[in-house]
């Protein structure tokens, strides 16, 4: 018998064509979009409508949803829907939250910001708490379906498939508000909620390599949420390496969540910004990652997080450079493919560095509290100071100031290094990379720890 094309294929590219894998791409691809919806597409809405950047910057509130989703994911885990019982337990919530998902972005594309701005705000959460949704079923999905030896794989076609919904999704808003409204462009993006059922019924309902968690009051649920925070603060420099993950990444937030606002009223059109922001900074953020990689390998966990925060602090200094140039399409570039690279390389490095802290039997847990930590100051910060810091100081000022903030985060990681705090605060999963699978579920959870803000 002749060898099949994928026989043919070197050895290092066939598990990208297997059917699991490629799943996982199109799971990904439907993780992403709702973030955007709410992310930079809403920004960019509001901002063309007239809203003010208090209101505009408050929005970002939505995304605290993201970092709530914990709470109720064993319900989604445990509970049967009635009546779609026939199509398994994860097909079924991968239909019903992939329909919230759809009612949520309708919702917020009939709402006209400058008459029912408050609306609007209910519709935003409500994609929100949809999309959070959605990402814990879609995760769970692409877990269980994937073979031991694709877990890693797995993981990578399902970070660019998050990439590559998000920006798809964003680049179709923006073209189509350009050219018709914003209604039909957040209508039109419902689509994306497509590939992630195309890949639900071609997989068809996992095996479950786990038990799904079992219902036993509210004493059992506390338990599996204080045990895993007991375990972590038992440990050596706990208390200042939660500090250092609550503080780092304040800086990078708040200059992304607020970019769209600067790229409005410095001109740019949807057009521009779909080239630049969206399509230039989707490449330059694969290079990150890549580069990421690179030196993750060769300077090791230690140093390149100490890189990668040098980095992504000093890239807000473009932003200011921007602010202060104004209209430019060639500083535009440079400022977006700047950010991403940094973005990129922390997204590799500083999200192993977290996932390192985890012990491997709380490694799902203690990650989404972690995750959490790493995004919510910023995110409080955003929705509830940023805009006014903007009408009060203006752009150049505010992000001059948001590296300065980024910068006691590098300060407090420079003193973990040198007390060895780093090394004594990891968990079981930093020595255990060579067990069986666990390296490539740590590595699957990780993607939770999304790019830009």
């Amino acid at each position: 018998m002749s060898p099949s094309w994928r026989d043919r294929l070197p050895a290092g590219l066939r598990p990208y064509t297997e059917r699991e894998p490629l799943a996982a791409l199109l799971l990904g691809m439907s993780s992403g979009f709702p973030y955007a919806m709410i992310g930079a597409t809403l920004t960019t809405r509001l901002a063309q409508d007239g809203i003010d950047k208090r209101s505009v910057t408050a929005f970002s509130l939505a995304f605290l949803v993201y970092n709530l989703k914990f709470l109720w994911a064993p319900l989604i885990d445990s509970a049967r829907l009635p009546g779609l019982s026939y199509l398994g337990q994860r097909l079924s919530w991968l239909c019903v939250t992939a329909l919230l998902v759809v009612m949520a972005l309708s919702a917020l594309a009939f709402g006209d910001p400058r008459t029912e701005l408050g609306w609007v705000a209910i519709a935003a959460v409500g994609v929100g708490v949809a999309g959070a949704s959605f990402d814990i079923v879609i995760d769970a999905f692409r877990i269980e379906s994937l073979r031991s030896d694709q877990l890693g794989v797995g993981s990578g076609m399902s970070q660019y498939g998050w990439r590559i919904g998000s920006v798809a999704a964003g680049s179709l808003a923006l073209l189509v508000a350009t050219y018709s409204n914003w209604t039909l462009s957040y209508l039109l993006c419902a689509v994306f909620v497509l590939p992630a059922l195309i890949a639900g019924f071609w997989l068809g309902e996992p095996a479950r390599h786990r038990p799904a968690l079992q219902t036993q009051g509210m004493s059992a649920l506390w338990q599996s949420i204080s045990g895993p925070i007991r375990e972590f603060f038992q440990r050596h420099g706990a208390w200042l390496v939660l500090l250092f993950v609550l503080l780092h990444k304040i800086g990078d937030t708040l200059a992304n969540l607020t970019l769209r606002l600067l790229l409005n009223d410095l001109g740019f059109s949807n057009e521009e910004i779909a080239t630049w922001d969206v399509g230039l900074g989707f490449f330059a953020y694969l290079t990150g990652i890549f580069l990421g990689g690179v030196l993750y390998s060769s300077l090791g966990m230690k140093r390149s997080v100490l890189l990668a925060l040098i980095l992504m602090a000093v890239s807000n200094l473009s932003f200011a450079w921007l602010a202060h140039n104004g209209h430019s399409n060639t500083l535009l570039a440079f400022t977006i493919g700047f950010e991403n690279v940094a973005s990129g390389i922390g997204g590799v490095v500083v999200v192993a560095y977290l996932s390192a802290l985890c012990n491997l039997a709380f490694t799902a847990t203690q990650f989404a509290l972690l995750s959490a930590a790493a995004s919510v100051i910023g995110r409080l910060i955003t929705g509830t100071t940023a805009g006014q810091m903007i009408e009060s100081f203006g752009y150049v000022n505010f992000y001059l100031f948001t590296t300065a903030v980024a910068l006691p985060g590098v300060v407090l990681y420079l003193y973990l290094l040198r007390s060895g705090a780093v090394e004594q605060s990891l968990g079981r999963a930093a020595s255990a990379t060579a067990s069986s699978g666990s390296s490539s579920r740590q590595s699957d959870e990780s993607t939770e720890i999304q790019p830009r803000g």
